[in-house]
């Protein structure tokens, strides 16, 4: 066996659900010297097969064939099944980078933390946002944030809509909010339809947290666009993100007086190469277990942005059943 850049034998990886998300998870997986890809998992065994024979690792339709064999893995099957295999890889000491949402439940998901605490195990959620690196950029510019708005607009497709829009794309900005303005959630309001699925399709969230801050989130599976962009006002200045270019705009007044005309204002515009944040989030994984660090993203961080997703659902279920 080949070592690792860092002189230790390679982490033994596999895959859980190589559907369209899992396969590019065994594709990094393949190529990082880090790690020996050792299976691909996937019920569809002939999923399983193909994506094994493309990579040249055996795939095999049950995961239990397999828990003897891996020290790493990552989960992404239907998200209903994330807890029950999340929790016998945990119980067997196999660490999880799992798919988001964490689970379906809030209890589900602080016993997959619990289970992952008594064992020693990394425990990972995959809020790819984290790694884009235009938000990675703008960390290091936020003071006290004022004001956030974000937008994540899609066209409609099938896949996905076994569960609500909140679950499939709002989720990725409730965590990047709540990390970035890091204050507990003081109160939410939220409204939402289901227009062309039997889950919620379009919904809008005002967050405001303790502090003073304010979100608003809107996400859209209904739309004739495709658009992740997050926006953020505070006292110096103000960020435009682009989450889908990797595009970072700071605006600023120059000095301390009203401003009266353009040149007062700075503009500062930052385009990041597209990159590979799937690839940085593994990368980040093995980090952890190799290094016994915690990971990036935290089943704590998981539980929270499941916590405030539930929450925004419920009041757009509540708000639909109210009498016109």
């Amino acid at each position: 066996m080949t070592a690792a850049p860092d002189g230790r034998s390679p982490t033994r990886t596999a895959v859980i659900g190589v559907g369209y998300l899992g396969r590019f998870h065994a594709q990094k997986y393949a190529q990082l010297a880090q790690s020996k890809l050792v299976a691909v998992v996937d019920a569809n065994v002939d999923a399983a097969a193909k994506v094994g024979a493309e990579l040249g690792v055996p795939g095999v339709g049950d995961y239990r064939e397999i828990l003897d064999k891996v020290d790493a893995v990552s989960l992404a099957v239907p998200t209903p099944l994330h807890h029950s295999i999340g929790r016998a890889l945990l119980e067997r000491g196999i660490h999880v980078l799992v798919e988001k949402p964490i689970a379906t439940t809030v209890a589900e998901a602080r016993e997959l933390i619990d289970v992952a605490r008594a064992n020693g195990c990394t425990l990972q959620v995959g809020h790819l946002e984290r790694f884009n690196p235009a938000i990675l950029a703008a960390a290091g510019r936020l003071k006290q944030l004022r004001f956030v708005e974000s937008h994540r607009l899609a066209p409609f497709k099938l896949r996905g809509t076994d569960v609500s829009v909140v679950l499939d794309l709002m989720i990725h900005d409730i965590d990047l909010i709540q990390e970035l303005v890091g204050s507990p959630i003081e109160s939410i309001d939220a409204v939402g339809a289901s227009v062309f699925s039997s889950e919620i399709d379009i919904v809008n969230a005002r967050i405001r947290f303790h502090g003073g801050c304010v979100a608003n989130t809107t996400a859209s599976r209904i739309s004739m666009k495709q658009e992740r962009k997050l926006r953020i006002f505070q006292d110096d200045a103000y960020l435009s993100i682009d989450l889908q270019q990797k595009i970072l705009t700071v605006i600023r007044k120059k000095d301390a007086a009203p401003v009266e005309s353009p040149a007062q204002v700075s503009i500062e515009e930052d385009s990041f190469d597209q990159g590979d944040a799937l690839l940085a989030e593994i990368e980040a994984f093995l980090r952890s277990v190799r290094d016994g660090t915690p990971p990036v993203v935290t089943g704590e961080d998981g539980l929270r942005a499941l916590e405030t997703a539930m929450q925004i659902t419920r009041l757009v279920q509540q708000s639909a059943q109210k009498p016109a």
